[in-house]
């Protein structure tokens, strides 16, 4: 069987959860049982039809491109629409508007950029505009605070969140940089190449301090420890960076109010004065401890999670959905979304290892790299094992931003494998 033919038949499976999932919950909202088959069928062929028609562009643009990376993401969609419908169906009809967006910018990334070399060339403009994306949230009159970071922009009615985009922007760049010092670099380090290395990590700083975007902070770095490894094969250089971050993490955690709220938050999640506190407190991630502990092995059902208005589990489309998600599918349902996610992993790192030129290596081992962390971090913050942070869980949290950007981060994972998987 082609690839081709492969990645259509593991479509299936994605229309699948969303009939099984919407069906699922109408059910448990007491539709009519009539209503509940031929509503749910009615969108899962919706979906169905649409990742087809990203197929098709697939299948005449990037005919050797992996065949399981696009049936993943949209198991994951599968799996978001599903729950955020189950939250709001206002949101989820907002998420379908911006899956649909993502589509459509997935496939113009797809068609424009199907040769992603020329991308070298403007390294410098993109490091630039990835500079800017990042600063914008704190650009009077655009800043949009949530939580007491600086994450959106507010343009009239639309708000978004620049880091999405930028963190695309620094991997290129990086990808790009590295691809031509990185013989220099594994053989005799120079003063001069510590340059990138101060770069990234004073953006990190800026990103922990000035933005107060914690999570973003760590995945920038850490795709970037990730590269300069591939790159040089060199552990000095990561342990030179991991103390960095650690050294600036423990400095800005014990004189920034703020990153001391987050620090004491995760420490102690139950501490009564925490717990009760308006700002800062703890209260977010102490529910969603109770929440994933309340799930149990198979969980308690779809609808049977407590929302707000009682508040019971705050933020549950965005921050707290994988609690949301471990507390109705159970640790069965969470560790299998949690596969999928690795899977992805797998599948882009797979393509760094089968590229052949130094850019496209390391241009997938970033876009990879990246990818991980970021699951990493929002998992790791809700399970407690790192403070708890405003990024998003791919493909599955509400948020238009997100989308967008990691469909144009799959776009170019797929144009990568494309021409890693070609025949010779």
């Amino acid at each position: 069987m082609s690839a081709r033919n492969r990645e259509l038949l593991a479509l299936v499976p994605a229309a699948l959860l969303v009939a099984g999932g919407f069906a699922a919950v109408f059910l448990q909202q007491d539709e009519l049982h009539a209503e509940v088959s031929n509503l749910s069928l009615t969108i899962a062929a919706w979906f169905l039809g649409l990742c087809l028609g990203a197929h098709i562009i697939i299948r005449f643009t990037l005919p050797h491109a992996d065949p399981y990376l696009f049936p993943l993401v949209a198991i994951l969609a599968s799996v978001g629409l599903v729950e955020i419908y189950r939250i709001d169906e206002t949101l989820a009809r907002d998420q379908a508007t911006w899956f649909v967006g993502g589509l459509v910018v997935f496939a113009a990334t797809i068609v424009l950029l199907r040769d992603y070399r020329p991308l070298e060339r403007y390294r410098y403009t993109i490091a630039l505009a990835g500079i800017v994306l990042l600063l914008l949230p704190r650009v009077p009159f655009l800043d949009a605070q949530v939580n007491g970071a600086y994450l959106g922009v507010a343009i009239g009615p639309i708000t978004f969140q620049p880091a999405e985009l930028a963190k695309i922007c620094m991997i290129i760049f990086l990808a790009s940089y590295l691809r031509d010092t990185r013989q220099v670099m594994a053989q005799k380090l120079r003063l001069k190449d510590l340059g990138p290395l101060l770069v990234i990590w004073g953006t990190s700083m800026v990103l922990l301090v000035f933005i107060r975007d914690l999570g973003s902070s760590l995945m920038f770095f850490g795709g970037f420890l990730a590269l300069v490894y591939v790159a040089t094969s060199r552990l000095s250089l990561v342990a030179v960076g991991l103390g960095m971050f650690a050294a600036g993490a423990a400095f800005f955690a014990t004189t920034v109010p703020h990153v001391k709220d987050r620090i004491a938050a995760w420490q102690d999640p139950f501490d009564p004065e925490l717990f009760n506190a308006q700002v800062g407190g703890s209260y977010q991630i102490a529910q969603s401890l109770f929440a994933q502990a309340d799930g149990g092995l198979f969980g308690t059902g779809f609808g049977q999670a407590v929302l707000e208005p009682r508040s019971i589990l705050p933020a549950a489309e965005t921050d707290l959905i994988y609690a949301l998600i471990t507390n109705e599918l159970g640790l069965f349902g969470a560790a299998a979304l949690i596969g999928v996610y690795l899977f992805i992993v797998e599948r882009g790192f797979k393509t760094a290892m089968l590229a052949e030129d130094s850019f496209s290596k390391l241009l997938a081992t970033g876009l990879t790299a990246v990818f991980a962390l970021q699951v990493f971090v929002i998992v790791g913050g809700v399970t407690k094992l790192i403070p708890l942070t405003g990024v998003t869980l791919p493909f599955v949290s509400y948020g238009g931003s997100s989308v967008i950007a990691n469909f144009i981060l799959l776009a170019l994972l797929l144009t990568v494998s494309n021409r890693a998987r070609a025949p010779r």
